[in-house]
């Protein structure tokens, strides 16, 4: 009897690429289509109706069942609500992460499994390897578009339910495959942005959910410059959206946000490469290690944001409960509510929730 696998299909190149790759080495395979987000059909933004769509004819030209739910109820519950507090706390958030500890490694796996599947999959570019009875989160080969980072919070039991079947090959190979199979969705733009914003402007979607908070936007000196909506509206390192005009700076080089003052309600920006971005210490919360903790210190790389090259850094454990990691160079822009991600050569360790930074 061939494993069951259910593969999460969503209307992406990716997916459907994991799904005929899945039945070529022989698992009997079904399709799962999950709707995350109520979107209002005015509303162009989102293109559910059309993944929907591409995904259905995707599992017909493969000849595999599709099923279709709707997780928006458990996406609001424990991603939306999440994503929302953290903003008006002036943070910064990955919701993609959460979404994938949350959704589609806890709701959608339960649901697949009582479907009668033995396995998940998703079209992740990440590799699961077995050893000694554990199971390790490898980086995927392609460089380009690894995607461990946003996997950390997954843990033996996810791992030991799940196959991605792309981590060993490149972005290029899998539209090259679609193409061979004339996969409908061979040449779809990836999406980008977040899943539930899509393409539309992130403030203008944060803006209906969270009150203005008008407060001060500040230099280095805390001299005035201009007002600001809201901190929630900002994120650390932000360049664009600031539109300071000429006659503040004593350069033509680009502001920055460095810093946001949650107490005073202050939005701190500086220009070029200023010091004040830069900081070579953080401390993390809510600790996930993906098989045993390590014992600490320890020496490894870490990641503060996707696609970031993995810095050399020493993690101690810290008096008060979080983690503290020493960074060998500074690192530009740590910014609270995102994610660190540590790494042992190409093995995703775990991570945890970025709360301050500083220089040690």
């Amino acid at each position: 009897m061939h494993e069951k696998v259910i593969v999460g299909l969503s209307g992406g190149v990716d997916s459907s690429v994991s799904a005929l790759l899945l039945l070529e080495q022989g698992y009997n395979v079904e399709a799962l289509f999950m709707k995350n987000w109520e979107e209002d059909d005015t509303n162009e933004h989102c293109s559910a109706a059309q993944d929907l769509s591409d995904a259905k004819k995707v599992a017909d030209k493969l000849g595999i069942k599709l099923h279709t739910v709707n997780f928006s109820s458990d996406y609001w519950d424990d991603v939306f609500e999440h994503f929302l507090k953290e903003h008006k706390k002036g943070r910064t958030p990955n919701p993609d992460i959460l979404c994938n500890q949350k959704i589609k490694f806890k709701v959608f796996l339960d649901y697949a499994i009582s479907l009668g599947a033995d396995k998940i999959a998703t079209g992740h570019y990440a590799r699961i390897t077995n050893k000694n009875n554990s199971y390790q989160l490898k980086v995927g080969l392609d460089n380009n578009k690894d995607q461990s980072y946003f996997l950390y919070l997954l843990g033996q039991n996810q791992l030991a339910k799940s196959l991605f079947p792309l981590g060993g090959i490149t972005k290029d190979e899998v539209r090259n495959i679609a193409k061979e199979e004339g996969l409908i969705t061979a040449n779809k733009k990836d999406s980008t942005g977040i899943c539930f914003i899509g393409e539309r402007n992130f403030s203008e979607f944060l803006e209906t959910y969270l009150p203005k908070q008008q407060g001060n936007i500040v230099n280095h000196k805390g001299k005035f410059i201009k007002h600001h909506q809201g901190l929630a509206f900002y994120t650390i390192g932000q360049r664009k959206g600031l539109e300071i005009g000429g006659g503040f700076g004593d350069s033509d080089e680009p502001w920055f946000v460095a810093d946001k003052k949650i107490k005073s309600n202050e939005l701190v920006v500086v220009q070029g490469d200023h010091e004040l971005l830069y900081h070579n210490y953080l401390e993390a919360s809510n600790e996930h290690w993906i098989d045993k903790r390590p014992k600490l210190p320890l020496n490894c790389t870490a990641k503060i944001r996707y696609r970031q090259k993995s810095q050399n850094c020493t993690i101690k454990s810290s008096n008060n409960g979080y983690l503290s990691v020493l960074f060998d160079k500074p690192q530009r822009a740590i910014t609270p509510g995102q994610s660190i991600v540590f790494y042992d050569e190409e093995i995703c360790i775990g991570g945890g929730i970025i709360e301050t930074r500083g220089n040690n």
